[in-house]
């Protein structure tokens, strides 16, 4: 099963996602956070326990206090470290093409998604190579 977290200030966006992964055999662990940086710790903390690693990260980049671009630069620097590998997806609502151009200069970055994401593309993120 993909173990999901999401990062991102909106509650909306949370209760989405909820309801996208509400009995969905793809993913049935989920982590909700506005707080990136407490992600980032627990990775720091677990990073040879690739059972406790999540498997997909979905990041906002505008959050305040410790911002999307801030677990990026973090993130970029930790994985190499993790003893697994976790995906990652900027889902974004930002319609800034320098948005979308920055974020995938990062190697960690998967892909870049505009929000909202559709179900269809999660089931397609979460059944790759985890069911």
């Amino acid at each position: 099963m993909c173990k999901v977290v999401l990062i991102d200030d909106n509650p909306i966006d949370h209760y989405i996602m909820r309801t996208m992964l509400y009995n969905n055999d793809l993913c049935q662990q989920a982590t909700y956070t506005f707080d990136g940086s407490m992600i980032i710790e627990y990775m720091e903390e677990h990073q040879s326990e690739s059972n406790r690693l999540p498997d997909v990260i979905f990041l906002d980049l505008t959050m305040p206090d410790f911002s999307g671009w801030d677990f990026l630069e973090k993130f970029e620097r930790l994985k190499n470290h993790l003893k697994k590998n976790i995906e990652l997806y900027v889902m974004t609502s930002s319609v800034r093409e320098s948005d979308k151009e920055r974020s995938i200069k990062y190697a960690c970055v998967n892909s870049f998604i505009s929000k909202p994401l559709s179900k269809q593309m999660l089931n397609s993120i979460c059944g790759h190579g985890y069911a």
